[in-house]
């Protein structure tokens, strides 16, 4: 099987390329920069820039499965142009992606594509599964609405869709571990708000094994990309300080300092969405890391 990966080169992507060549799948990955192209047996790399509309292909030749990733980082200050700019390199790569499928009549079987829990409102005591249909009207709950809305477009070209809402990721290097361990290495570490804002986490190996087992098994329709037992952020602060045994003697950070520091950005440590990943496991997926101690420790020690 060959699969084409877009955002391969960032955090969730590299696992994935990992994983697929323990499977024994080609990867063909797209990317923006010439510099990361790189054309070896298992993979190889094909340029785009879809600001322009620009695309090689070629990239599509012999692949029956696209991963897509791409999109700008939510963890940047969200300034209007910035905001457009998150929506977009959702939005317009999806369209893009199709177009050229479209025009040069390449038979594509499956789309697996990220996608994101922000879509559920924030909540302290909602449960979340795929079924619940009410968006969040938080700009977030918005630009995943449009996202999901552009990958079904695939449906069009006969294509299978699968979208994977992908809650907090943990990993050793990037995305939000590193930052959370800062604070806490230096004895600064404390809880947002009233720390009581759930926080639906996933291992990264275990984020990338179910892309893979989507693929593999060619499922379709939503599924959440989050470990079984979600944590609080209070509970999550403790135990990335018990791991790294530090103390924890700061106070609560107050939501409007976060505010004042980070714009609207500063929802992402506010926001609670408690979800639920009982759909994936009843299409037969296991998690090597359920609980977020093992987790915690896999990726800290």
């Amino acid at each position: 099987m060959t699969v084409l990966i877009t955002g391969a080169t960032g955090l969730i992507g590299r696992e994935i390329v990992k994983q697929c060549h323990d499977e024994g799948f080609n990867v063909h990955y797209l990317t923006t920069s010439k510099s990361k192209l790189a054309t070896e047996s298992n993979y190889k790399g094909f340029y785009w820039n879809p600001n322009n509309n620009e695309i090689d292909h070629s990239c599509f030749e012999g692949v029956s499965t696209i991963i897509n990733l791409v999109g700008a980082s939510i963890s940047k200050r969200w300034t209007e142009s910035y905001k457009k700019e998150i929506l977009e390199s959702r939005t317009k790569t999806a369209k893009l992606l199709q177009d050229t499928i479209r025009l040069h009549n390449y038979k594509i079987e499956h789309v697996v594509s990220a996608s994101a829990i922000g879509i559920y409102p924030s909540s302290f005591t909602n449960y979340y599964d795929e079924e619940y249909d009410q968006n969040s009207d938080s700009f977030l709950g918005t630009v995943v609405a449009q996202w999901e809305d552009a990958v079904d477009g695939f449906k069009e070209l006969g294509c299978k869709v699968a979208k994977i809402r992908i809650g907090l990721v943990l990993a050793r290097q990037g995305g939000a571990l590193p930052e959370i361990v800062k604070p806490i290495k230096f004895g600064a570490g404390a809880a947002f708000g009233n720390g009581k804002q759930w926080q639906s986490w996933i291992h990264v190996i275990d984020l990338a094994s179910i892309f893979i087992h989507v693929v593999t098994h060619k499922l379709e329709g939503i599924y959440n990309g989050v470990a079984p037992n979600a944590v609080t952020n209070s509970e999550l602060t403790k135990a990335v300080a018990k791991v790294l045994q530090r103390p924890l003697i700061m106070p609560n950070i107050p939501k409007a300092l976060m505010k004042l520091i980070l714009g609207e950005m500063h929802i992402l440590l506010f926001e609670s969405q408690r979800v639920s990943s009982q759909k994936i496991e009843s299409k037969g997926f296991y998690f090597k890391y359920a609980n977020l101690n093992p987790a915690l420790e896999d990726l800290l020690i």
